[in-house]
């Protein structure tokens, strides 16, 4: 793989530093398997991102400790929180128990991390319902917040306004390339790069992806919490071999296996 660098970024598996929320949520004790990839995936300097699924009462309070894990592996870019949904396998799930939602995962990064503060983490723009993300430097002095050097107010503004201590019109359309989570590992610090050199209080060389640091809260969605307005809004897709797109979360509601073959069977009807 390392031969097809820096084209693309693994996504790791990483639910739990300890050995019953894996045997919970996995059905095996994987922390040395955890520990041995992350070893080789630094060796390569491999774009990594630890990714992952939180379940209330299983491990949600490792969410902290999961982040600063992954701040001591070079090759580690960030860590990806998955809200657990109900799909797939998901034995012993209860929406009412171990649901959590997007707002509380926000909480809990903040309180458990000691890296970001609730400013810090800012909704997506292209699906701010489902997706929130804080951005990081690695710097000298340690991990140093995006919002440091730009006002958070910035990054969730209406289209309309303008960024008060900078006149380039193209200044917001920066900033949300740097929030798009369809970046490839380089075009990402690229484009952090590219707003940066144009804020007068950071003087910011070239980035290379090593600079950069994230964490994403994904909240997908089941039939339980299906939004219909959300979902026409999803920035994950499932790519078909007849060309159609189709949101990640009526793929698993719709497309997935035996669902499709029901769902052909039972055609739609508009009343």
């Amino acid at each position: 793989m390392a031969r097809y660098a820096p084209g693309f970024e693994i996504y790791l598996q990483f639910d739990s530093l300890e050995r019953e929320p894996l045997m919970h949520l996995r059905g095996a004790d994987l922390r040395r398997v955890h520990e041995q990839a992350l070893a080789r995936l630094d060796a390569l300097g491999l774009s990594t991102t630890l990714v992952m699924t939180v379940q209330r009462g299983v491990n949600d309070e490792e969410i902290g400790a999961v982040i600063r894990h992954a701040t001591q592996h070079a090759c580690v870019r960030g860590v990806t929180l998955q809200p657990v949904s109900d799909a797939g396998r998901c034995e012993g799930y209860s929406a009412p128990q171990h649901r959590l939602t997007l707002s509380e995962v926000r909480r809990k990064v903040v309180d458990q991390s000691n890296l970001f503060s609730a400013a810090d983490m800012v909704p997506v723009p292209c699906n701010p319902d489902t997706l929130a993300m804080g951005y990081a430097l690695r710097t000298p002095a340690g991990l140093q917040p995006l919002t440091r050097w730009l006002d958070p107010a910035t990054l969730v503004a209406g289209a309309a306004n303008t960024i008060v201590f900078e006149r380039d019109p193209g200044l917001r359309e920066r900033l949300f390339k740097v929030l798009s989570t369809g970046h490839s590992p380089e075009s990402s610090a690229s484009c952090l790069s590219d707003l940066l050199c144009c804020l007068p209080q950071v003087n910011a060389p070239h980035l290379s992806y090593a600079d950069v640091f994230r964490v994403l809260i994904v909240q997908f969605m089941d039939a339980r919490s299906l939004d219909i307005r959300a979902l026409k809004k999803s920035c994950i897709q499932m790519a078909q071999p007849d060309g159609r797109m189709i949101p990640f979360e009526a793929y698993n509601l719709f497309y997935r296996g035996e669902r499709a073959e029901a769902r052909s069977q039972r055609p739609i009807r508009l009343v």
